[in-house]
């Protein structure tokens, strides 16, 4: 495959998944101000955090009121990581690789990107901001279905879901992140009823506070929940199953081309990490510390993926 192809591949679907992960956050934000309008503002500032976007908010707003972030991060078409933005993304990238997509796949994009842009073309209200955040949402389940149901399981289809697990590890590990230190107020907070409320809305953030109920019952503390994201192979959006998944599609990447690059061996190190530690080893060592070195390792091995398979030149 050329270069150019797999790298459009890549990126469309790092794009699409970008775009149903601010959906979940802003749906977090959205949650915690209803409940907790006192903490509304710092929540609202996290999210921001989360999406890699403070500096350039902070360069056109003063302060993190939901009807602003939502806007920046719903419909600022100069915010590059804006939903209308990485829709527009995924479509310019879909319509550059169009002869390796399914019809189903191409339709499915392109709708979404012509749902999107009539959806967001005006400021969206609080009344109908959840049906906004669930109609992207189902956009992105609607491209995913489209994939799996109607694409060959051959290198198409192995770069488009490394495009998928790197994003989706990135954010889940962002937010990880961010809970230590802008959720919570303070170390002193740790343990107290407000930090469960942030570890609870963190489990939201991602879709898993259903599945984690049900693997853990009303037992919400840091410990556990950060298990779960971190470790739990079971939980689609763990950074251990995301990298299983990407460990799988590079092997599988080696198999039809007949030869390894240094990808491989960078995803080999990074899911034998996840797989030698517990969440007790992880937690005594910082968990800080380890989910910087995973977001800093996470993003090197994005850069290699792109230099090994040729994506530019």
């Amino acid at each position: 495959m050329l270069g150019r192809t797999a790298g459009g591949l890549f990126w469309m679907f790092r794009y699409l998944e970008r775009s149903e992960n601010t959906a979940r956050l802003i749906e977090a934000g959205f949650r915690i101000a209803l409940t907790r309008s006192a903490a509304a503002e710092d929540e609202w500032s996290s999210i921001v955090t989360v999406t890699g976007s403070r500096e350039a908010y902070l360069a056109r707003q003063d302060t993190f009121s939901g009807a602003q972030v939502v806007n920046f991060l719903l419909r600022e078409k100069q915010n590059p990581s804006s939903v209308i933005s990485v829709i527009e993304a995924a479509r310019n990238n879909a319509r550059m690789v169009r002869t390796a997509l399914t019809r189903e796949v191409w339709e499915a994009v392109n709708e979404t990107w012509i749902l999107f842009r009539d959806l967001l073309a005006r400021p969206i209200n609080e009344r109908d901001l959840p049906q906004v955040l669930a109609t992207i949402r189902q956009q992105g389940a609607l491209v995913r279905g489209a994939l799996h149901g109607t694409m060959l399981r051959n290198d198409i289809y192995d770069f488009a879901r490394l495009g998928t697990f790197l994003e989706r590890a990135d954010n889940t590990a962002r937010i990880l992140n961010v809970k230590y230190y802008v959720l919570l107020p303070s170390v002193s907070y740790v343990g107290t009823s407000l930090d469960n409320v942030q570890w609870e809305t963190i489990l939201r953030s991602v879709s898993a506070y259903r599945s984690y109920r049900w693997l853990y019952g009303g037992q919400i503390n840091a410990r556990s929940i950060a298990d779960f994201l971190l470790l739990d192979l079971s939980m689609p959006r763990s950074l251990a199953f995301c990298y299983e998944k990407i460990y799988r599609n590079l092997n599988y990447l080696a198999d039809d081309y007949g030869f390894r690059n240094n990808c491989h061996d960078q995803a080999m190190t990074i899911r034998e990490r996840l797989a030698g530690h517990t969440i007790d080893t992880i937690l005594d060592s910082g968990l800080h510390e380890f989910v910087e070195e995973f977001i800093r390792d996470n993003n090197q091995l994005g850069r290699e993926i792109e230099t090994n398979y040729r994506f530019i030149g």
